[in-house]
């Protein structure tokens, strides 16, 4: 404490009431010690306050061994689910029940366990807090996942770390491949090979997209840099440690990236296609490979480009320094029917549905500024609520509604599913009610018009239980902007949002659905797409697995060379739920 402060303080308080004076100086002849002493006998205690502290939390703490400084004893007191400065405001019972930052207790707070931030080893430690707020934050609103990383993954990522910290821009080995990628020409093995993702579609096709690249490159030890675009920068923190996955300004093939397309030359379909490329042979020269190939795996895909699926093309493809990937898809799926990868995925991901889940958690991480919105918005209209409803509305219509027979159809799946009460015309007598529940829905839409009439209702008239629901949007654009920053920054925080959420309800088709409920570890209530604008009967079902759906799957057999249904090859990639033909990964023990 500063001392000179202390003194001002008290001689102000003094010299500001005559009586307090009088009875100072009564205090100092009784007691024989003037005034400059018994500030030196309260100085000379606060000196001593906290090494008596620290000698009477020692003699109850753990072995010395154990305990590497009081700051660390203090924590290990803390009881869990609590928050750690719990109190100090001058709290009763509630705010022991809510801390002092307003959160509900039952979620888990960085100072209960000191692992608890790093998601289970999920996340490297090496990161300055404060350059990313979100990454060691998440813990203080995100329920713990029942789904734990596996000891190989957290190996592999670390191992991975290692990599691109080694290969990253602007290092040693990355200028030296790129002399290669400049020349046209392989002159040689690389210490590093690599695969470079465009920014391309919507936010929620790009976060799906962009795990399934960082997937394969932990599958073929190739390190990921990504396009850019106009806003991945503004949008997430950096994921791995003192470097960086943004792609250089100066990249060589950037100005390209715009053109490549189906019918690129360069597309590694179009190559096989035209004979430029032999996966017939995997005794191929690296004098006779491209130093870059472009990977088309958008929804518009050829036959020729599927072949990246294929385990010949796949030895081929490890062999081209360079990959470019453009794609919309969530490819993940199709990597589980590719035999080389299979003993990998089986130790990574020995839970199969908790690839994106756990991907998600160590690769995106929102930036400080979209953080903001989303703690700042948790905080005003979810953080107290008994429960926590996400309701994410996408209609693909022309018109931008609102349908009645969608908000028909959401009403139907949330009411007989039991999600939200039904209401009633009868006034209950609020003096019998008892302690009613609380739950906040939170809506997500480009149209207000749903949150309008959901909201209205439960305004208007009492729910049958008397449960108190209160119903927020957090925005309405009107239509999809995906060049626009600040409307990504929205739509990623409202994605965050939902992920925060107790029970999901999910639109079909839709990408924006398919990141919340993978980031939530939650097997959301996915609406099925409506016919002729007719309320679907059932309106919704259980989803199987909490991965997002591959759109666009190939349906060939690479060893027969044939079509064939690749839902069923496998007993642990199905069919989607909300489209019959699309792929995705389940979990055999629940399936």
């Amino acid at each position: 404490m500063d001392m000179k402060r202390l003194r001002k303080q008290l001689s102000k308080s003094t010299a500001a009431d005559p009586e307090n004076e009088g009875l100072s100086r009564a205090a100092e002849r009784k007691s024989g010690l003037s005034m400059s002493k018994q500030m030196g006998v309260l100085a000379a205690c606060l000196m001593l306050l906290p090494i008596l502290l620290t000698i009477s939390v020692i003699s109850r703490s753990p072995p010395s061994n154990q305990v590497r400084n009081v700051a660390e004893i203090i924590d290990l007191q803390v009881e869990p689910g609590k928050d750690r400065i719990r109190g100090i405001a001058g709290g009763g019972p509630s705010e022991e029940k809510q801390g002092i930052s307003g959160l509900d207790n039952s979620f888990p707070h960085s100072a209960d366990l000191p692992e608890d931030k790093l998601l289970d080893g999920l996340l490297s430690a090496s990161f300055d807090e404060s350059s990313c707020h979100s990454r060691y934050q998440s813990v203080m609103f995100r329920k713990a996942s029942h789904h734990k990383p596996s000891k190989y993954l957290l190996e592999k990522l670390r191992m991975y770390e290692v990599l691109h910290k080694k290969c990253g821009p602007n290092t040693e080995s990355y200028n030296k491949t790129l002399v290669q990628l400049k020349n046209g020409q392989i002159s040689g093995t690389t210490d590093c090979n690599y695969i470079v993702w465009i920014s391309f579609s919507g936010l929620g096709n790009r976060i799906l997209t962009l795990a399934s690249a960082f997937l394969y490159a932990l599958l073929t030890d190739k390190v990921l840099l990504i396009d850019r675009g106009v806003d991945m920068a503004h949008l997430f923190c950096e994921p791995f440690p003192e470097t960086s996955w943004l792609l250089p300004l100066e990249f060589p093939l950037i100005n390209q990236f715009n053109s490549f397309d189906i019918k690129s030359p360069k597309s590694f379909g179009n190559m096989l296609k035209n004979d430029i490329l032999d996966d017939s042979t995997i005794n191929v020269s690296m004098k006779s490979l491209p130093v870059f190939s472009y990977l088309h795996l958008a929804h518009d895909y050829g036959d020729y480009d599927k072949l990246f699926f294929c385990e010949q093309d796949q030895l081929l493809l490890q062999k081209i320094p360079w990959l470019i990937l453009r794609s919309d898809n969530y490819f993940i799926p199709s990597l589980f029917l590719i035999p080389m990868f299979e003993q990998q995925l089986e130790r990574l991901f020995p839970e199969k549905d908790t690839v994106f889940h756990h991907l998600g958690w160590y690769l995106f991480h929102p930036s400080n500024p979209v953080w903001g919105l989303i703690t700042r918005y948790y905080q005003a209209y979810l953080a107290k609520a008994d429960q926590r409803i996400g309701m994410q509305i996408r209609v693909f219509e022309v018109e931008s509604g609102p349908f009645q027979h969608v908000l028909d159809q959401i009403l139907a799946c949330s009411l007989n599913e039991e999600l939200l009460p039904g209401v009633t015309s009868e006034e209950p007598d609020v003096s019998t009610m008892g302690n009613p529940k609380t739950k906040a829905v939170l809506m997500t839409s480009l149209s207000s018009g749903y949150f309008e009439k959901i909201r209205n209702m439960y305004w208007e008239r009492p729910t049958v239980n008397g449960d108190i629901v209160s119903v927020f949007q957090p925005s309405h654009e009107g239509y999809q902007q995906t060049e626009k920053q600040m409307h990504n920054m929205k739509a990623w925080a409202e994605m965050y949002l939902l992920s925060l959420t107790d029970t999901l309800v999910t639109s079909p088709w839709s990408t924006f659905g398919y990141v919340a409920q993978g980031l939530g570890g939650l097997k959301p209530w996915i609406m099925f797409k409506p016919e002729n604008r007719t309320t679907p009967d059932p309106p919704c079902r259980r989803a199987m697995s909490m991965e997002p759906c591959f759109h666009a799957p190939p349906f060939y057999d690479c060893k027969a060379k044939k079509g064939i249904d690749t839902g069923e090859l496998v007993p642990h990639v199905r069919h989607c739920e909300d489209i019959s033909w699309g792929l995705k990964v389940v979990d055999q023990s629940e399936w």
